[in-house]
C-alpha cells in the first residue's frame, strides 16, 4: 500500500481534554512538536483547540506552526475526512522543554498562551495503531503517558479532566518523543 500523506515528529508533547464531567467531546487540544516533518516542509507544528464554552464556538482552533505551509498541510492531508480537514492553518511559537520524567509546551497562537506541563512520565513504549475515524492514519512511535497534566491560558491554570482514551487511540496526557503518521 503506498502512503503518499505523512508526517513524521520529535518532541511532541500532546494533552486532550475535558473542562467538565459529561462532555462527549475534548474542548481542550494541545497538540504539539519541536519538530514536524511534512512533504512540504519541516518545522515546530500541531493543532490546539481552545473552546472553553463547549456550548459556543471554539476560541481558538487550527493548525498551528511558525511555517504556514507546514500549519495548511495538516487538514487535507493527513486529517482528511475528519472535524479538522478544514481547520485553518494558524501561526504559531511554539516552544518544547522535555526531560526524563517531564515534559512541557508553550505555544502562543491568537492572541493566547498556552501551557501545559506533563510530569510522571511512564517509560517510553513503541505504539502502532491502525486508522481510525477521528485518526484516519496508521500511527507509530515512541509514547510516554503522563500521571499528571498541568493546563493554563493567558497564564491562569485552567481545571481539566484527563479522558482516558484520546482521538488518536492513545492516551490523552503523553509524550512522544518521536513518531509517524501516514495514509
Amino acid at each position: 500500500m503506498a502512503m503518499t500523506r505523512w508526517m513524521s515528529w520529535e518532541g511532541g508533547v500532546d494533552l486532550v481534554a475535558v473542562t467538565a464531567p459529561g462532555l462527549e467531546m475534548p474542548n481542550v487540544i494541545v497538540h504539539v512538536a519541536r519538530m514536524v516533518h511534512t512533504p512540504v516542509g519541516s518545522a515546530p507544528a500541531g493543532i490546539v483547540l481552545w473552546q472553553p464554552d463547549p456550548a459556543a464556538a471554539p476560541v481558538v482552533c487550527g493548525f498551528v506552526s511558525s511555517d504556514p505551509a507546514v500549519a495548511a498541510y495538516f487538514g487535507p492531508n493527513i486529517f482528511a475526512g475528519t472535524p479538522f480537514e478544514h481547520a485553518p492553518a494558524l501561526d504559531a511559537k511554539i516552544e518544547i522543554t522535555s526531560g526524563p520524567d517531564s515534559c512541557s509546551a508553550r505555544v502562543e497562537v491568537g492572541g493566547h498562551v498556552f501551557e501545559t506541563s506533563l510530569t510522571g512520565l511512564a517509560s517510553a513504549e513503541i505504539i502502532q495503531r491502525t486508522p481510525l475515524a477521528t485518526a484516519p492514519f496508521v500511527q507509530q512511535g515512541l509514547e510516554a503517558p503522563a500521571a499528571a497534566a498541568v493546563l493554563k491560558v493567558d497564564g491562569r491554570e485552567v481545571e481539566i479532566i484527563i479522558p482516558p482514551v484520546g482521538i488518536t487511540g492513545g492516551p490523552c496526557a503523553v509524550s512522544a518523543p518521536c513518531g509517524l503518521c501516514a495514509r
